[in-house]
């Protein structure tokens, strides 16, 4: 089997939440690209037309939908509004987070249920209604969700970010353990410092590039560099991978340490 063949992903539908700008924006336009339609969802709506637009440009298949994954009667209205454009979603990248800095002790509770909320609870509302839908429909599907390095190892400053990063990576084996066996593949991806348009200024700051020193690979990743894993846990090139994390982080987290 040639490659193009092992990661076509014709005729499936993805839906990538945080669809509007950084990461999601690329898994969006690469699932395109590889042949699924796409569900974008997030609450920005002029920004989800922009990237519907572009998917479109490019001879991809995409709806925008508008909707905030803490809000669960949202998301099934989401799910609806993807199911009838272009079917059962057999794809989900849980993809929407958010991100704070400073000390646990000065940590706001708004601020902590804000980060723990879109970061892990969400992760998991979504997870749940793919996961409904796909076994209803008697579909084959993945669930992909988007961890963080920071949740596998101890980082100052960001005790809620680094806690529910942990937990989507413990969530992902429980979903797999129980979702498997009906043909529903769960995994996560834990990605490194990837450089968006969210932190490109501190990255590519003098203060930022100081963190490249305890990068193996000597850079920051670019979004480019989660393709190759995203479309492996999307399509049947990873049929057999379940209740898998797949860190990409240019060899960081073999020495990251708070």
């Amino acid at each position: 089997m040639k490659s193009a063949e092992l990661f076509d992903l014709t005729g499936q539908v993805a839906l990538v939440t945080g669809a509007s700008s950084g990461l999601g924006v690329r898994f969006a336009q690469v699932l395109a690209g590889n042949g699924a339609a796409v569900a974008l969802v997030a609450r920005r709506t002029d920004r989800l037309a922009a990237v519907k637009a572009e998917i479109k440009r490019a001879g991809g298949r995409a709806v925008a939908i508008a909707a905030d994954v803490l809000d669960r009667a949202a998301i099934a209205r989401g799910f609806d509004e993807a199911e009838a454009a272009f079917g059962t979603v057999t794809i989900l990248v849980n993809n929407a987070g958010v991100a704070h800095g400073g000390r646990a002790v000065d940590l706001p509770e708004a601020e902590w249920r804000r980060v723990v909320g879109t970061n892990l609870d969400a992760v998991f509302y979504c997870a749940q209604e793919a996961a409904r839908r796909m076994l209803a429909a008697n579909k084959r599907g993945a669930i992909i969700n988007i961890a963080s390095i920071l949740g596998l190892a101890v980082h100052k400053g960001i005790a809620a970010y680094g806690a529910a990063k942990a937990g989507v990576i413990q969530l992902t084996k429980s979903l797999a353990m129980e979702l498997t066996f009906r043909g529903v593949r769960v995994n996560a991806i834990a990605p490194g410092f990837i450089i968006t348009e969210l932190n490109r200024e501190f990255l590519e700051s003098p203060e930022g590039a100081k963190m490249t020193r305890d990068i193996p690979a000597g850079r920051f990743g670019e979004a480019r560099d989660l393709d190759g894993v995203l479309l492996l846990l999307a399509s049947d090139a990873g049929r057999y991978i379940s209740g898998a994390t797949y860190v990409v982080d240019g060899g960081q987290s073999t020495g990251l340490r708070g």
